[in-house]
């Protein structure tokens, strides 16, 4: 059998985990003295009143090394290859704690997956690579194929801010400028790399919005996939969002709608919403 593994910052709802027998390895996010476990004792409506009433600013650690290898040596023990999708290496270091767990087990029958990406980005690569899994496929053939449409893949934001991005180090204050004006609105997006470029800046909210609109339209988009459709808190901008490319005619109609979780909402806020879609082949 095929074990898939996941972190946390893929924002799986525990139907999505349960379906296809996920693992998903929790990163930890830290308010001052008070450390938290991602999707085990702090949920996403819990982590969101914190990112309101706590003084200090939300700090997020990856997994441990031991993390990855007790999830290893359980299915390796067990007969099972693993296939582990993760959170984008120019982004944490939860793909080094998986590389490290890999060599302490001998590396054999373990694939790993950087996703590039993060929340429903992350997730998309990784319930496309639970669907191969169903369908009987190896894992060497999946891990292939899901760096495939990995490569295909787009991730564009639109934030309230990007204070949560300069303070936790992921945004340098030189290329945010003056997006941390009040009616200045940042779009972001992942670089083929996997971290993190301000895209341009808007002003106001439906100008960002028309703008995120136009990255669809200037890239096309494959329509045999969904779109994945993402949001911190608040999904009101999103289905605003969604409304507006389903005018277009965008499917819109069985897209995967995903509330930001505690990794990746420690560094965008509330607020955000984008969508993560594929590019066709060529």
């Amino acid at each position: 059998m095929i074990r898939i593994i996941t972190d946390s910052a893929a924002d799986m709802e525990k139907e999505e985990l349960e379906k296809y027998s996920i693992t998903s390895i929790p990163l930890s996010v830290s308010f001052g003295e008070k450390n938290y476990l991602d999707g085990v004792d702090l949920d996403k409506e819990k982590f969101y009143e914190l990112l309101k009433t706590e003084k200090e600013f939300p700090k997020t650690s990856q997994p441990s090394p031991e993390a990855f290898l007790a999830e290893f040596k359980a299915a390796l023990d067990a007969g099972d290859e693993v296939i582990a999708i993760l959170l984008s290496g120019g982004l944490s270091g939860t793909m080094q704690s998986a590389l490290i767990a890999k060599e302490l087990c001998g590396g054999e029958g373990i694939y790993i997956v950087d996703s590039l990406l993060a929340t429903g980005g992350e997730k998309a690569l990784v319930l496309y690579a639970a669907e191969l899994a169903q369908k009987g496929m190896g894992a060497a053939e999946i891990a292939e194929m899901t760096e495939k449409l990995r490569d295909r893949s787009r991730l564009v934001a639109g934030l309230d801010t990007l204070e949560y991005l300069c303070k936790g180090g992921r945004l340098s204050k030189t290329a945010a400028g003056i997006g941390t004006l009040a009616n200045i609105k940042p779009i972001i997006k992942l670089t083929p790399e996997g971290t993190v470029a301000l895209a341009e800046k808007c002003l106001g909210r439906k100008s960002m919005m028309g703008k995120l609109v136009k990255y669809l339209d200037k890239t096309g988009i494959d329509k045999s996939l969904p779109l994945y459709f993402l949001y911190s808190k608040d999904r009101g901008n999103c289905e605003e969002f969604m409304e507006r490319l389903g005018e277009k005619g965008y499917p819109v109609e069985n897209a995967v709608v995903t509330n930001i979780g505690s990794t990746i909402g420690a560094h965008v806020g509330e607020g955000a919403f984008g969508v993560v879609y594929f590019v066709p082949e060529e």
